[in-house]
């Protein structure tokens, strides 16, 4: 099934607020100076971010060798654990990955196969949610959106 972008963005967002709230995950532990690179693994470049607020920054990062996007949700200051998310999907063929919980420092990694395709993600700390659609397309346009809940 195809979701409309307005339709995937209701989703995500329904998704969120109840992931957020109802996921039980083991905190990750603080780790301050954390990159996504720490996070995904040294192969992985980052290839976007987006600010969740002041709160921290989702990053985006890609393997060239294995085709794989990598996205992980990094807090500015590390503590105690806070909701947050962490999420990608590929809609030209429907694959994704998430990862919700209460953590300290972040959440993820999330892996997905993207090569040659575009990617919708996102994330969120606390009550800030950040989502980026039609990420890394060529020359379609991204659209980014920020919302407090």
């Amino acid at each position: 099934m195809r979701l409309k972008r307005p339709a995937l963005a209701a989703a995500v967002v329904a998704a969120l607020s109840v992931g957020a709230t109802t996921a039980l995950a083991a905190p990750a532990s603080a780790a301050p100076n954390t990159t996504p690179q720490k996070v995904c693994g040294s192969a992985y470049k980052t290839v976007n971010s987006a600010p969740v607020g002041s709160l921290g920054t989702v990053y985006l990062t890609y393997n060239s060798s294995n085709g794989e996007n990598c996205v992980v949700t990094i807090r500015k200051n590390p503590g105690t654990v806070v909701d947050m998310s962490t999420w990608i999907h590929v809609p030209d063929t429907g694959d994704a990955a998430e990862d919700y919980g209460r953590f300290s420092s972040y959440a993820g990694p999330a892996y997905v196969y993207g090569r040659s395709h575009c990617v919708d993600w996102g994330g969120h700390i606390r009550n800030v949610y950040v989502q980026v659609s039609g990420s890394n397309c060529a020359t379609l346009k991204e659209n980014r959106v920020t919302f407090t809940r």
